[in-house]
């Protein structure tokens, strides 16, 4: 019975560990880049995170590398999965708001079922292709209105540049999926981050004219983003997958996003049109028909 109370406790713990932090995420990255680029803003972000994975790789026994035969491949996860991502998302957020950022990539799951169905041949139900078609069309939906209701040419700069960022990050996943199953979480971050920090870092300073016009808030923002959204949420979230089912771990995707337009509400005094929030309803009814998989016999 302690030992269920228990299980429970840590279950609990991971779960609201990480929609905390991928919640709090988009607030820290419209911090970030209010004084600092984005892509300089990114490569901190990583450097601050590569100490803490090294002690923990060294502490669990990881290889920094990729087997032999993936060597290339993680030259692939350094550009595509943490460099040009995560530039694309902290750039996007210099355009819209953090709330809706984080409406955008919510729905990188219901992207990864896509790719899924096409690149690695899984399966998919019925009342999956109901959902999806149901989320997407609402995004479209809000997105379409918020455009509307602010500034439209900067808007969609914002909205690009998220919707990059996800289909990157959806692909290399399923990738990933198909070719780094036998590989630690932390072998997967440490060097591929330390990379793209390198890379990101030089290619930032060589855009900067002026440091000193860095504030505390933005740095701190980016230590936070490096530290817990970056080795602290991501860690929690693979624990979190492998105690509960797939979609009970995938209802974070849900939460986060309310997290982050609370936030927004909090601190910036400023949320999404009343239709947008009404419309977050069925966006959200259609993200858990997508990803829960029933045993339906006429799958896809």
């Amino acid at each position: 019975m302690r030992r269920k109370i228990f299980h429970n406790l840590v279950i609990i713990s991971l779960f609201t560990a990480v929609s905390f932090t991928w919640g709090t995420t988009w607030m820290a990255m419209k911090i970030a880049v209010s004084s600092v680029p984005p892509i300089l803003a990114t490569g901190l972000r990583f450097l601050f995170a590569t100490p803490l994975l090294f002690l923990l790789s060294r502490y669990k026994q990881a290889p920094l590398l990729f087997p032999s035969s993936q060597g290339l491949f993680q030259l692939y996860v350094t550009l595509f999965y943490f460099a040009l991502p995560f530039t694309l998302m902290i750039y996007g957020e210099r355009y819209i708001a953090s709330g809706l950022a984080s409406i955008i990539f919510s729905i990188m799951p219901a992207i990864v079922l896509i790719l899924s169905r096409f690149i690695l041949n899984e399966r998919t139900t019925t009342q999956q292709i109901v959902g999806l078609w149901i989320s997407i069309s609402t995004l479209i939906i809000i997105l379409w209105q918020e455009a509307h209701h602010n500034n439209l040419d900067t808007q969609i700069r914002g909205v690009l540049a998220l919707v990059a960022a996800v289909l990157i990050h959806a692909i290399m996943y399923v990738l990933c999926k198909k070719r780094c199953m036998t590989i630690s979480v932390l072998s997967y971050n440490t060097l591929p981050c330390l990379g793209a920090g390198i890379i990101l870092t030089i290619a930032g300073l060589s855009e900067t004219t002026d440091v000193k016009m860095f504030s505390t808030q933005s740095l701190l923002a980016i230590a936070y983003l490096g530290i817990v959204a970056s080795v602290g949420g991501v860690l929690a979230y693979f624990f979190l997958q492998k105690i509960i089912k797939p979609f009970q771990a995938s209802l974070v995707f849900m939460i986060f996003p309310l997290i982050a337009l609370t936030l927004e509400r909090v601190i910036n005094d400023s949320s999404l049109s009343k239709s947008s929030l009404v419309l977050l309803i069925p966006f959200l009814l259609g993200m858990i028909l997508t990803l829960y998989k029933s045993k339906e016999k006429n799958s896809l």
